[in-house]
Parts: structure tokens; C-alpha cells; sequence
């Protein structure tokens, strides 16, 4: 049995499974608000146009799960809590801005692509 495969295939599934939270949209957009300063939950939902309070509430517990962000809660009455991105959050902001920065500057180009591969019939011929 060849035991590199096996450690392989497993870290690549782990990564798999980092990668799907840090490339989903709504940690995206999380992420951009962070990256200047730490928010209240209310800040956030407010500034990321159309999130619910049940996925702010789940991409905030996921990503305080992995590491990547803080989360302070104040004792005030109510309480009030504070999200911030941790050390490795911050190390993480910087490849997502510069993929953003990338999306944002080929847009036209993704956009031209998407609408010839549209135009071109692809049916079957017979």
C-alpha cells in the first residue's frame, strides 16, 4: 500500500474543505468589511447587501471556527459583540483582495467569453 496517496488524497480533501469557506461569496464580502476594522454583527449585515442574519451568523461562526476571525463580546447591556479578522485572517485578505483585484480588472473579459460561448450553437449535428 503505498502510504503517500493516501496522506495526499487526505490533505487534499482538507484543503478542499478550507478552500470551499474562504471562496465562498458571502466570506468574501465578510472578509472586505473586516479588513479596515472590526464590526458588530449589525455593521456587518447592514454594509453586506443582501446577507440574512442566519448566513452572517453561520459564515461568522465558520470562519471564528477556522482561525481566521476573532470574535469580542463586551459587557454591556445588551452585550455587544465585535468581529475582527485574526492574524491569519489578515494573512488570508491578502490573496482574496488580489483575486478580487483580478476578477475586477478581467471582468470585461470574462464577461465577452461568457457571451460568445452563449452565442455558439451547441447542439448535436447529425
Amino acid at each position: 500500500m503505498n502510504v503517500g496517496i493516501r496522506d495526499e488524497t487526505a490533505d487534499c480533501q482538507r484543503a478542499t474543505d478550507v478552500l470551499a469557506r474562504t471562496a465562498d461569496k458571502w466570506t468574501v464580502r465578510v472578509f472586505i468589511r473586516l479588513q479596515d476594522a472590526p464590526r458588530r454583527f449589525g455593521e456587518l449585515r447592514r454594509m453586506i447587501d443582501g446577507i440574512s442574519p442566519k448566513m452572517l451568523a453561520s459564515t461568522l461562526r465558520g470562519l471564528e471556527r477556522d482561525g481566521l476571525v476573532s470574535r469580542t463580546v463586551f459587557p454591556t447591556n445588551p452585550p455587544s459583540v465585535e468581529y475582527a479578522l485574526t492574524d491569519l485572517g489578515r494573512e488570508l485578505a491578502v490573496p482574496v483582495q488580489a483575486l478580487g483585484d483580478w476578477v475586477l480588472g478581467n471582468l470585461h473579459r470574462i464577461e465577452f467569453a461568457r457571451a460568445e460561448f452563449d452565442d455558439v450553437d451547441r447542439s448535436p449535428r447529425r
